[in-house]
């Protein structure tokens, strides 16, 4: 067996386990968008565009996807970052595990039960009861915009914390020594040192929080209530509800290009990042 078939023998459970689950799916979402709703739902077959003249129809939807989703990546890589600096830089080794695990902790709950936790936190008899009995009335935070992006900030900070802090966990302690011995003040030392090594951490945290936002539609069905959703809540109601397949198909392949397109100029952006940094390192 020559080398590049032990390649091909390698790399065909990987391939066919890719065209199975991602490629016929999305050819048959594909496909369907360019149908037409039947009389008692579902699909029938046709050729037409019709479906995606009608997507401004869903506008608000993927404005909200659009503007709460990088929103709630931003805010989740606030908060995580100084965590996981804590956690890899500061803390005592043998505090390491146990405080790692505290951050999984809550995925061991469902993340219904979780929700439920914040609309009873959100709503009128908790935070809001709290700042009214302090003298500050009218506050209303259940079912706004704000609700939701705590919810999801909530629900995704794990998957920001532990690539940022593998990254820093990896970093060599002893360029902050050096960047310290050559004069260096510690907000000089993290801008230039430790912030740099981290981008690959941040880079893939901030990529994972950010495509599973784009479908999350789980916590603005619960903290939204109805009047916060994303582009997911109008999937479930294209197809479970109104039953219009062609026209939730023509919904979601719109979505995957969005991300397709905002992936890709990430990951440029990353690379180009990166290659600046290796560039002023050589010089």
């Amino acid at each position: 067996m020559t080398r590049q078939e032990r390649n091909w023998l390698l790399v065909a459970p990987a391939g066919a386990w890719f065209l199975v689950m991602l490629v016929l799916p999305l050819s048959v979402v594909l496909v369907f968008s360019f149908g037409e709703r039947g009389p008692a739902g579902g699909y029938v077959p046709a050729f037409t565009l019709e479906q995606y003249a009608n997507l401004p129809a869903r506008l608000t939807a993927f404005k909200n996807t659009l503007i709460l989703a990088p929103l709630g990546t931003l805010a989740a890589l606030l908060i995580a970052y100084p965590l996981a600096y804590q956690l890899a830089v500061r803390t005592d080794p043998k505090w390491k595990t146990i405080l790692l695990v505290l951050v999984i902790v809550p995925f061991w709950t469902s993340i219904l039960i979780r929700s439920y936790a914040w609309i009873f936190i959100l709503g009128g008899r908790g935070l809001p009861a709290l700042l009214e009995a302090i003298g500050i009335e009218g506050v209303r935070l259940i079912y706004t915009p704000l609700a939701v992006t705590i919810g999801i900030v909530y629900g995704y900070l794990p998957l920001m914390v532990f690539p940022i802090y593998v990254a820093l966990d990896r970093l060599d302690k002893r360029l902050l020594e050096a960047s310290s011995d050559l004069g260096a003040r510690p907000f000089r030392t993290f801008l230039q040192v430790t912030l740099p090594l981290s981008i690959p951490g941040v880079a893939t945290g901030c990529l994972l929080v950010f495509i599973l936002l784009m479908g999350e539609f789980l916590i603005p069905a619960l903290l939204g209530g109805g009047k916060v959703f994303f582009v997911g809540n109008a999937l479930v109601d294209l197809f479970l509800q109104s039953r219009n397949w062609a026209f939730g198909s023509a919904v979601a392949f719109t979505l995957i290009v969005i991300m397709l397109v905002t992936v890709t100029i990430y990951m440029r952006l990353i690379a180009r990042l990166r290659l600046g940094r290796d560039d002023a390192q050589i010089m």
